[in-house]
């Protein structure tokens, strides 16, 4: 009797979870950026979840969790509820993090599942109008006339405007000075008043200030010129070397132990979002790519991410606690 009680129970479980998932979501869903309000990353995740309440016909809220490089963030969502009511809008951090601090709050890899690689933003490398260059041929040559005399902002340590430039100083064998910021705004006007030489940024922000004529824009960091820069070539191009790219990338997570069928739900909805006509022009806007991959690429591109910036940060020795 008491065994035929428990089966019973445990199928009542499962039963009680497969109905969950079958007509998920039955009240809001909340996204978690762990960054500040309108920046280019909280831009795009609003434009999604506008699309994803129309879809699901459930209220789509992003809630900014700012703070500790996105640590803050990531740490609501590892201890959330494994329902898909809470959903991580991640970026590179969740990659580099685990380079860049001793310890960590939450396993990167055992506290979430994939959902989806949703969007990629390309960075722009600019020089303040004083900088006496036009190419990045030019750049590389007078920075090396000039070791460790110039210096470059970022957003702050270990963020993707870091990372990039770290990057592409080990690609061209420059040194420069890091001068890190409290977020991109701070780090951009700094560049414009002449503060620092240089600076990384994503294209959404950097592009009103190259057609303004105030920062002269010398190379984009995707792997093909944006058709908003067409005249702007690619560090790739002019370093001649084929495999450099780096973007600013946004994912999709959620809770560990998220039944599989909320994950694929979520997979699709998001595909779906990113493949209107309406979101894509306004992504368009922001300078953004819709990816909208499958849940096991984005888990491969993870894995590939990690390698790649775990060599760059041990090879800069870049630390944070």
């Amino acid at each position: 009797m008491i065994r035929f009680f428990f089966a019973t129970l445990v199928m009542l479980a499962s039963a009680g979870g497969s109905y969950a998932a079958e007509n998920y979501p039955t009240r809001p869903v909340k996204i978690v950026l762990p960054f500040a309000a309108a920046g280019g990353t909280d831009t795009v995740a609003r434009i999604l979840a506008q699309e994803l309440g129309n879809q699901m016909g459930q209220s789509v809220i992003v809630e900014n969790r700012g703070g500790a490089n996105g640590n803050i963030g990531a740490e609501v969502v590892a201890a959330a509820e494994p329902d898909g009511y809470t959903v991580l809008y991640n970026t590179s951090f969740i990659v580099t993090n685990p380079w860049l601090y001793k310890s960590l709050s939450y396993d990167p890899v055992k506290d979430f599942e994939p959902v989806m690689l949703s969007a990629q933003v390309p960075l722009v490398l600019l020089v303040n109008n004083s900088v006496p260059v036009k190419t990045v041929e030019e750049f590389v040559t007078y920075a090396k006339a000039r070791p460790g005399a110039l210096s470059y902002a970022s957003s702050g340590i270990g963020g993707s405007t870091h990372l990039a430039n770290l990057l592409f100083l080990q690609a061209a064998g420059i040194e420069a000075v890091h001068v890190p910021y409290r977020g991109g705004g701070p780090a951009l006007n700094d560049l414009l008043a002449g503060g620092v030489e240089f600076y990384m940024d994503t294209a959404n922000t950097a592009l009103p200030h190259i057609k303004a004529g105030t920062l002269r824009a010398l190379a984009v960091t995707s792997n093909e010129r944006l058709a908003a820069l067409p005249d702007i070539p690619t560090v790739a191009e002019t370093l001649k070397q084929p495999d450099f790219e780096v973007v600013s990338w946004h994912g999709v997570m959620v809770p560990a132990k998220t039944p599989a069928e909320i994950v694929a739900r979520l997979q699709r909805e998001f595909a779906t979002a990113l493949k209107k006509p309406a979101v894509r022009e306004k992504l368009a806007a922001q300078a953004a790519e819709p990816i909208a991959s499958s849940t096991e690429d984005y888990k491969a591109f993870l894995a590939t991410e990690s390698e790649l910036w775990g060599r760059t940060i041990k090879a800069a020795k870049v630390t944070l606690e």
